[in-house]
């Protein structure tokens, strides 16, 4: 029956879906309920950043995908379901099994139909590339069969924000964003992302860590950035992914001040003042009244009492630059063209692997620090991002040198570096195959959809007149 309907077969030996990795077991987790504000920022700082040597590394990759025969519309979740077939999410289809992928990865659906991979943490970019290549190629594979395909950009160029799954959780968000303005629902089903996920280090590393990876943000930012184009034209933006997410709901996206001392503490107190976007309910709405957040919800706000896994869930709904999750998730870098996705893992492994590599891209990437807005906006064209994106591409060849990563890897970042990074150029500049004029319509065939048809999104992006946003280099 499951597979009559979408395609999915249970894992069995005979028909080659069983996996070649499976994670171990996991002890269930305690759940106790929060009874004061202490405890909870006690909580959050505890399992948010974990201690210990900084061993493992793992990727989460996204991927816009559009039916070829018609790229005006959002992807079929029938045909997504029978597409990804035993590796299919619960989110997308309750009874598939979900099996991750050969080597390990497992597979996600987001609202929009965006399809993401996140590989198992490893130790080592020679695994972890073995790894993500294969489960990259084999996921590619199955939806080039269901006529699925891969968009080069990080954010749509054609279609407006069309969500595709219905579950409680992604009403509740849109509907949350929607109370802000537009960017929010944009952000959530037309936008991709590479994400790079890291040990958090011992204790005595991790304010270092955490600091070091929020200066490399606006380089890494203006140097990847790969969506110029959104709902129908160009926006003004080279990160119109980060604008989006910037201007979505900043108390949850932005970016925490630099050099915040303590980052877990800081964490913690960010995490119980930042509004609810919804509770978990065994049925009906999850949505939550406005600006109610979860240090109000202790206090009494609601008419249950939090607990811990609560809290867990409500971190999830926080989005900004860097999330600590136990380990760093680096959410920062558009989704880049073909294999690409292999650069931003490289240079971060690279640049903190070593204490003195780690001070020393701090030191080149602090003239840059805080220009979250210009890098989404002017990239590399800003001359103090370009300045410190040449410093920091040559420490990460020198550093992956003497890792001892892929040659792959090293050889496309040298060239990137030369070709690219030294002319003050990132993948928005970069012509795509297919993309057609400044104001990029459709496919003549489909529906005229663009920017000013419906709820696409804004016209014109947001000014973040609090940071710096000058292609000279100059503060407001």
């Amino acid at each position: 029956m499951m597979q009559e309907a979408t395609g999915v077969q249970p894992p069995t030996a005979a028909n080659g879906v069983v996996p070649t990795w499976a994670p171990p077991p996991a002890a269930p987790p305690t759940i106790t309920v929060l009874h004061s504000r202490a405890e909870a920022e006690a909580y959050v700082a505890s399992v948010c950043f974990k201690h210990g040597p900084p061993r493992l590394a793992g990727v989460e990759l996204e991927w816009l995908v559009y039916p070829a025969a018609a790229p005006w519309k959002p992807p079929d979740a029938a045909t997504l379901a029978a597409a990804l077939g035993p590796h299919t999410p619960s989110t997308l289809h309750p009874c598939s099994p979900a099996i991750p992928l050969p080597n390990g990865s497992v597979v996600t659906v987001e609202p929009g139909g965006q399809v993401e991979l996140a590989s198992p943490p490893l130790a080592g970019l020679s695994a972890l590339d073995r790894t993500v290549k294969a489960d990259v190629a084999e996921l590619h594979r199955r939806l080039a069969a269901h006529g699925l395909h891969i968009e080069p950009r990080a954010s749509d160029p054609i279609r407006p924000p069309t969500r595709i799954l219905d579950l409680p959780r992604y009403r509740a968000m849109e509907r949350a964003f929607d109370r802000i303005g537009p960017h929010g629902r944009s952000g959530m089903c037309s936008t991709a992302a590479v994400q790079v996920c890291l040990d958090a280090g011992e204790a005595a590393e991790i304010a270092h860590r955490w600091d070091t990876l929020h200066a490399l943000g606006p380089v890494l930012l203006a140097a990847f950035a790969n969506s110029p184009l959104l709902h129908g034209r160009r926006t003004g933006w080279k990160s119109s992914r980060m604008a989006c997410w910037l201007a979505a709901d900043p108390g949850r996206t932005a970016p925490p001040p630099p050099r915040t001392g303590d980052p877990a503490t800081a964490w913690a107190e960010r995490v119980l003042q930042t509004p609810l976007l919804c509770v978990r309910r065994s049925t009906g709405s999850w949505e939550v009244p406005d600006r109610v957040t979860f240090a109000d919800w202790i206090g009494g706000a609601l008419s249950t009492r939090p607990t811990t896994a609560d809290l867990d869930y409500h971190v999830s709904t926080l989005f900004p630059p860097v999330r600590p999750r136990g380990h760093l998730e680096v959410r920062y870098v558009d989704g880049q063209p073909g294999r690409h996705w292999m650069l931003p893992i490289a240079m971060l492994v690279a640049l903190l692997s070593d204490p003195v590599v780690t001070d020393k891209a701090l030191e080149l990437s602090e003239p840059a620090q805080g220009r979250w807005t210009s890098a989404a906006r002017h990239g590399l064209d800003d001359r103090v991002l370009a300045g410190a994106a040449v410093g920091v591409f040559e420490l990460a060849c020198t550093a992956l040198r003497a890792l001892g990563g892929p040659p792959e890897y090293l050889a496309e970042l040298e060239d990137v570096t030369e070709r690219r990074v030294r002319r003050g150029r990132c993948p928005a500049d970069e012509a795509v195959p297919g993309e057609t004029g400044v104001d990029r319509e459709p496919a003549p065939a489909g529906p005229p959809f663009a920017l000013r048809d419906g709820p696409a999104g804004p016209q014109r992006l947001p000014d973040h007149p609090d940071e710096p946003d000058s292609p000279e280099g100059a503060r407001w």
